[in-house]
């Protein structure tokens, strides 16, 4: 890519980024694709392995801007971080070349203003039930479904922990790509043998911490 398409892209994001600090953290991390290569990349805080003249990836946000030149935003898993993030990605036009500009923040960001779940319906069986969220100890993803447990019931909902995390009130916290616990329902935490984190529930259960999502736990726990 030639040094003036990069100084141009450079000065369309700091344009950009000037317009849209009402809102954007002062850690987050900007990066610019052009005909799927990255072309500008700005990292924050996350830890973001992007690189400038990196091929942008089948089903990123870049690459789903450049797609269908539409805002897209999603909390994606580990794609270019060592976390989860939520990321933001805007159609622009970089010397009239169709381009995506991505702004990368934590998984707990969101834009959406939307109320939180009151209740969640699951199936058991060959029936539906509605059931108060506060009642949901916690909510799992297995061999692509996502399941969530009431007082030792199993319920099937077609609600992706990923819409779950944008929509759940704020007791609830995502501990691991396929976890999320109501902290209510939290009995202990210890390390185990192997130094890993290990949530045990009111009910017993035991539920992995993972690395990645270590810092949402102490955060939302202040430990």
């Amino acid at each position: 890519m030639n040094n003036e398409l990069k100084s141009c892209a450079k000065d369309i994001s700091e344009q950009y980024i000037s317009m849209l600090s009402d809102w954007i953290p002062t850690d987050s991390s900007i990066a610019i694709a052009v005909d799927h290569t990255y072309i500008f990349i700005q990292p924050g805080h996350l830890s973001i392995h992007l690189e400038i003249g990196q091929q942008v990836l089948p089903g990123s946000i870049a690459d789903q801007v450049l797609r269908t030149q539409k805002k897209t935003e999603t909390i994606l898993d580990n794609l270019s971080c060592d976390t989860p993030f939520y990321g933001i990605g805007y159609p622009i036009l970089i010397q009239d070349e169709p381009a995506a500009l991505v702004v990368i923040l934590p998984s707990t960001y969101t834009t959406k203003k939307t109320d939180p779940f009151e209740f969640i319906t699951g199936k058991k069986g060959e029936e539906w039930n509605p059931v108060a969220i506060n009642q949901v100890s916690h909510i799992e993803s297995l061999q692509k479904k996502t399941w969530f447990y009431v007082e030792h019931e199993q319920f099937k909902t077609n609600i992706t922990l990923k819409e779950l995390q944008i929509r759940l009130p704020s007791y609830f916290i995502r501990i691991h790509r396929s976890y999320i616990v109501n902290i209510y329902f939290i009995k202990k935490m210890a390390r185990d043998l192997t130094s890993n984190f290990i949530i045990t529930l009111m009910d017993g259960s035991e539920l992995p911490v993972s690395q990645s999502y270590i810092n949402n736990l102490r955060s939302a726990l202040k430990f």
